[in-house]
């Protein structure tokens, strides 16, 4: 184990590796065919030059000079660069509390997502906002789905550690001024600068996990990392509850701040950077020139046009409404030019099309996409069954929902475990495929009269889908990729399960309104179908008369068994790109029948 107080491994990247060939050929003769063979596989794609007497790496107005002595030096070089011998990774206290502080900063991303759910009656009581709801999450997203990808470029060629940091610290700032914020614009803004902050965090805690881990290792990290989001999707509503009613919704964000400050402290003292030699030699202008500004014009006004009409569409406008039409046209057009943009930039796109050209990248992506469509689309509607078909409060329907959270998180760590041991992850995708779809479509057989035994083994069922495969794709591009492609390969995965999530979730509750809307007229036609809609789920039981609750109950139940059906579609979809995936090992190993 490396001392703190150490230099950090120095990463020697392609274009490092192509100065040392060109400098000593016979690094390529001897050294080419493994290398190649390693970047194949991604394995040990961290190598370090550790031995500073056999070979000194500098900068000279740009161009890397390699200064050497004899062929055992130049061969000591070649057999670092291909073994990854030499790789200086935390260890012990160091790396348990850097794990600490990713899993911290991701729980707090995630929880934001579902805190301030059961907070919203109280913030539009004492700002009289009830029209302003929908931004309250709608901005949280807009910022984050539009800047993850830029994310990538940050992390790609600047400090990883203080790009993370400065992530953790604008998601701080934006908690800091919903906390104190003292009108509906003020917290709407706060959600926004949030928003931007998170878009940078999770991608960056799998980047650390990257620098920090060895690859054979990672899915084990990565099982701790995406278990917070399970743990988070539970915790959430009941602190949002428990803040609500038993001090001020305000704390829903001021627990964001000592927490993450906590966090910042850890991986400031404790990380410690890679020294990426290609990307230090780079000056401010080749930076931002990597950066394809041009794309990203088009891309965020793409995604916020997306989001929008996903937002407004059949709530605040119809769906044929002129604005909802030419909020789509916009982003058709814009997506156009940004997928135009990406194949003229190449290698210095957002998303480079060699890159995604990868079976196992756009395999992942589509998983990932299907995967965070339906886990999300069951995340939002499960606790409205709970609480109008079932009766529960909105904290009770987040304890009746433990069963999937509590099977997801368990079974997210341990196929991390799992693929550590082992090192292949097609097949859990494939297997997690398979459960999944299974217990999503029997949640769509729910009926009024379903107990405790068919809601309970129904979500642990969905629960252990989920967890198998959520991680997956994530170590599938940490396994194919060069690591220098790892920081956008990255963003793209979490901003497809984003995306996926933000649309579903939307086609879902449009499929939902639209048949609570249809069953009313059949079970209940002497209550207004406006009413309903007005009165939300946890009020049902109250305000609806006991001679019509029956139906009005057989209703709700109905049009949200509809939309766990379209969470049984898309997670059935998973099994596209789990199929598709490379049967690649984290360990080095492939086997042949998957080989591309």
């Amino acid at each position: 184990m490396a001392s703190s107080s150490e230099k950090p491994p120095t990463i020697v990247d392609d274009s490092t590796s192509e100065t040392l060939k060109s400098a000593n050929p016979s690094i390529d003769e001897k050294g080419g065919e493994a290398e190649n063979s390693v970047r194949e596989g991604s394995q040990s794609p961290e190598p370090t030059v550790s031995n500073a007497n056999a070979a000194r790496v500098s900068t000279d107005s740009g161009l890397r000079k390699v200064h050497s002595t004899t062929k055992d030096v130049q061969d000591e070089i070649t057999r670092v660069m291909t073994s990854g011998e030499g790789v200086e990774y935390p260890t012990g206290v160091k790396l348990g509390l850097i794990s600490l502080a990713l899993c911290l900063s991701v729980f707090l991303m995630a929880l934001d997502n579902t805190i301030i759910a059961t907070a919203i009656p109280k913030i539009t009581d004492q700002f009289h906002s009830l029209q302003d709801v929908g931004w309250y999450g709608s901005a949280y997203l807009l910022t984050t789905a539009s800047f993850q990808l830029l994310f990538g470029k940050f992390y790609t060629f600047f400090s990883i550690k203080y790009v993370y940091l400065t992530a953790i610290g604008i998601f701080e700032l934006g908690s800091l001024v919903c906390g104190i914020a003292p009108n509906s614009i003020a917290l709407i803004l706060g959600r926004a600068i949030a928003g931007l902050g998170s878009a940078g965090i999770l991608s960056g805690a799998l980047i650390i996990v990257a620098y920090s881990v060895p690859l054979a290792k990672r899915p084990m990290y990565t099982g701790f990392i995406g278990a917070m989001y399970g743990i988070a999707s539970v915790a959430g509503p009941l602190l949002g509850g428990v803040f609500t009613d038993k001090a001020t919704w305000r704390w829903c964000f001021f627990i964001n701040l000592p927490i993450g400050a906590i966090a910042i402290v850890v991986i400031l003292v404790f990380f410690k950077a890679p020294e990426r030699a290609a990307v230090a030699s780079l000056g401010w202008k080749a930076r931002i020139k990597e950066f394809d500004l041009l794309g990203t014009v088009f891309f965020i006004p793409a995604v916020i046009c997306l989001l929008l009409a996903l937002q407004w569409g059949g709530t605040k406008y119809e769906w044929s409404s002129w604005r909802i039409i030419l909020l789509f046209c916009f982003f058709g057009v814009l997506i156009a030019i940004f997928i135009v943009i990406q194949f003229w930039k190449q290698d210095t796109a957002t998303i480079p099309p060699k890159m995604m050209k990868k079976r196992s990248m756009w395999a992942a992506a589509m998983f990932s996409f299907c995967m965070g469509s339906f886990f999300l689309l069951l995340v939002y509607f499960l606790p409205i069954w709970f609480q109008a078909v079932k009766g529960a409060s909105a904290v009770k329907s987040g304890i009746m929902n433990l069963p999937m959270v509590l099977s997801l998180v368990l079974v997210s760590i341990i196929s991390g475990i799992g693929v550590t041991l082992v090192g292949y992850y097609a097949p859990l995708m494939i297997v997690s495929s398979v459960i999944a779809a299974i217990g999503a479509g029997m949640l769509s057989t729910f009926t009024p009269a379903s107990g405790h035994a068919m809601w309970i083994g129904y979500q642990c069922l969905t629960g252990i889908g989920i967890g198998l495969g959520m991680q997956q794709p994530l170590i599938a591009v940490q396994t194919v990729l060069d690591i220098s492609q790892v920081p956008v390969g990255t963003s793209v995965i979490i901003f497809v399960q984003t995306l996926g999530g933000a649309l579903f979730v939307s086609i879902g509750e449009n499929v939902f309104t639209n048949k609570l809307v249809a069953n009313l007229a059949k079970y209940a036609p002497e209550i207004n179908p406006d009413i309903v809609l007005s009165t939300g789920a946890t009020s049902i039981q109250q305000t609806i008369s006991k001679a019509s609750l029956p139906g009005v109950t057989l209703a709700y139940n109905n049009a949200l068994t509809h939309a766990f059906l379209v969470s049984a579609i898309m997670a059935v979809l998973t099994l596209i790109g789990s199929a598709a995936i490379e049967w690649k090992s984290v360990k080095g190993k492939k086997i042949e029948m998957g080989a591309a």
